[in-house]
């Protein structure tokens, strides 16, 4: 459907948070795209009626176009395909000790269509099992560069969230989670 990771990746970024305006600089850095790949990519986008641009001063400025017919839609499969459910599987999948994570908080209850202030400030992540820190820290570091805001870890053991308690564990299966597609290669 795309033609490209960074195409998916960018379009992801963008229309996952609509009130996020990003320089194109910021797009490449978050993105880790080329900076010409990225204009020719927001140039596309503006073109189908997917983003919104305008020029501060030399800077260029993207952002969703939420009026487009194609948002909503769009929007869903950029982010599960692409966004930050792709990007913490990516980084969480190589670190040992994981057995299962999942996205809480606001960020979740805004995927699963819950109301609530935007944009959300942080994303919080459980993480069941015993992961080696050092590698979960550094990959979340890298999840933190590329989202552009700060992911938050709770660690617990494997069988905690059906077997858990407490107010914390009770608040957590009370409201929206998502569960990350990591894979233990």
């Amino acid at each position: 459907m795309l033609r490209s990771q960074q195409q998916g990746e960018i379009l992801a970024l963008l229309l996952g948070d609509p009130d996020l305006e990003l320089s194109l600089t910021q797009i490449a850095e978050r993105t880790r795209t080329p900076h010409p790949s990225v204009y020719r990519e927001i140039q596309r986008a503006q073109q189908a009626g997917l983003v919104t641009t305008r020029k501060v001063g030399n800077t260029g400025l993207a952002r969703a176009d939420t009026d487009s017919p194609y948002y909503g839609g769009l929007a869903e499969v950029l982010t599960r395909a692409f966004g930050v459910p792709a990007i913490l599987a990516e980084v969480l999948s190589p670190i040992r000790g994981i057995t299962d994570a999942y996205v809480y908080g606001s960020w979740a209850a805004r995927y699963q269509g819950r109301n609530g202030p935007r944009p959300v400030g942080d994303i919080d992540v459980l993480i069941l099992g015993d992961p080696d820190r050092d590698q979960l820290y550094t990959g979340l570091s890298d999840a933190e560069s590329r989202l552009g805001r700060p992911v938050d870890a709770t660690i617990r053991e494997p069988g905690w969230l059906k077997s858990g308690t407490g107010s914390f564990h009770d608040t957590l299966i009370s409201r929206p989670i998502l569960r990350l597609a990591i894979s233990h290669d």
